[in-house]
């Protein structure tokens, strides 16, 4: 088992980037008056029919030609439903595959939210071809990064150049600490 949603939604994304995805978005919802976290990840790579779909939330599918994605979904949707939670996944090939994982907030068996600004900065750096919109939402306050905002202000300097790099880091921690005022992890 993952110890963290964050490390989950890190494998996760990384599968959009192994599907050639463009675009990743992955939002994550903390709300306290409904008792739920919501995460969304989302892209637009290549896709997968209804039976790869099924077959990824399926652990024990073993056929290499068919199953592009490692363990993190079969854990991240058994750790949003022994929330009371639920977990979708959602793909259509050439379009894109979108994973929603909800959790109970409050349940003594939701794992923590973990580091998610060094796992969505991680993301930024190591996938420098991709781009990232990244929503944090806690208790209606949100911050949004959008990587495609960044490029335009940089033009072609890289995002793992180390000051660039920082910058991310710091904006993320920052904007992290503003939203939720350093209650949720």
């Amino acid at each position: 088992m993952m110890p963290e949603i964050s490390l989950n939604i890190l494998d996760v994304a990384e599968n959009s980037t192994r599907a050639k995805a463009s675009l990743v978005e992955i939002t994550v919802d903390a709300d306290t008056a409904s008792d739920r976290l919501t995460i969304v990840i989302k892209d637009n790579g290549c896709g997968m029919t209804e039976e790869q779909a099924a077959q990824v939330t399926d652990p024990f599918f073993t056929s290499r030609t068919t199953r592009k994605v490692g363990l993190g979904v079969p854990f991240f949707k058994y750790a949003a439903e022994s929330t009371g939670g639920s977990f979708s996944i959602e793909s259509r090939p050439g379009k894109g595959t979108a994973v929603t994982a909800v959790f109970v907030l409050s349940h003594i068996d939701r794992m923590p939210l973990g580091d998610i600004t060094s796992t969505i900065h991680t993301l930024i750096v190591y996938h420098p071809e991709t781009d990232f919109l990244y929503r944090y939402s806690y208790n209606g306050t949100a911050f949004t990064l959008d990587t495609r905002e960044f490029r335009q202000i940089l033009g072609d300097v890289p995002f793992n150049t180390p000051e660039v790099s920082e910058y991310i880091r710091e904006y993320l921690t920052e904007n992290k600490l503003e939203t939720d005022g350093g209650a949720f992890y």
